[in-house]
């Protein structure tokens, strides 16, 4: 059995916090080419407050947020985060694949820019899923999946279809209802409104705020500039760690 090392810190509404990381892609088809990304990324994330990766295209702001969710493993440095049951700091940046899934069943939810279903399950029990994975009835979480599928204005007579054939604007509608339908400490946003008109961006920068307000700490990217200033309490330049800027 691995033992994984618990970290504290002093701040109790730290709960995330990256420390030197550093992150490269290696191009085993291009003779072996290394293409860096990201060094020395420091920064810690406190309950209740939305920081905003800022920056121009290709500085690594998606990488980063990859790395926090343990999707792309990181070349050295530490990425702790506050376990969700027993609220020590674990440090995910050890790329142990049953740490990294047991922080995203306690800790870390995600809301990428696209919505990656499964052939023929209805949008409402895509929404409904990660309530039934924690244990909640079936009832109570295709009712909760309902409401939210509903105040993001999808019709409801879509609820009972696969999302395959959606449009792009209802996919990622109910990419973020199965997102925010849970109360994970950390909420991770890569571009959550690109494709929705302006009644459901409002919609969504309301769900941000109630999520603020009730202490989950948001890492986002927002492009949509009225979004960002809408729901950002602190702004973090990624262009201070692109690793690309400097080997140019």
């Amino acid at each position: 059995m691995t033992v994984h090392q618990a970290f504290t810190t002093p701040a109790e509404d730290v709960v995330l916090s990256v420390s030197d990381v550093t992150k490269s892609f290696t191009m085993h088809l291009r003779d072996g080419i290394v293409l860096p990304v990201v060094k020395n990324v420091s920064f810690d994330l406190r309950r209740g407050e939305c920081v905003v990766l800022g920056g121009p295209s290709g500085v690594g702001k998606s990488s980063i947020l990859r790395m926090v969710y343990g999707n792309y493993a990181i070349d050295h440095g530490r990425i702790l985060v506050r376990d969700g049951s027993t609220r020590t700091m674990q440090d995910l940046g050890t790329g142990d694949p049953r740490l990294i899934l047991q922080l995203r069943h306690t800790s870390i939810g995600y809301v990428s820019q696209f919505l990656r279903a499964v052939p023929r399950v209805s949008a409402l029990e895509i929404v409904a899923e990660p309530l039934t994975a924690r244990g909640v009835s079936r009832t109570d979480a295709i009712g909760r999946a309902a409401e939210l599928l509903l105040r993001l204005n999808l019709p409801e007579a879509l609820f009972g279809l696969p999302p395959a054939t959606f449009s792009g604007g209802e996919k990622q509608r109910v990419n973020i209802a199965r997102g925010f339908i849970t109360d994970h400490p950390i909420l991770l946003l890569d571009e959550p409104t690109a494709s929705l008109d302006a009644e459901n961006r409002d919609v969504v920068v309301a769900m941000i705020t109630e999520k603020l307000a009730v202490g989950t700490a948001i890492l986002g990217i927002f492009h949509d500039v009225p979004v960002r200033n809408a729901v950002v309490t602190r702004m973090l330049d990624v262009s201070n760690f692109s690793a690309r800027k400097s080997a140019a």
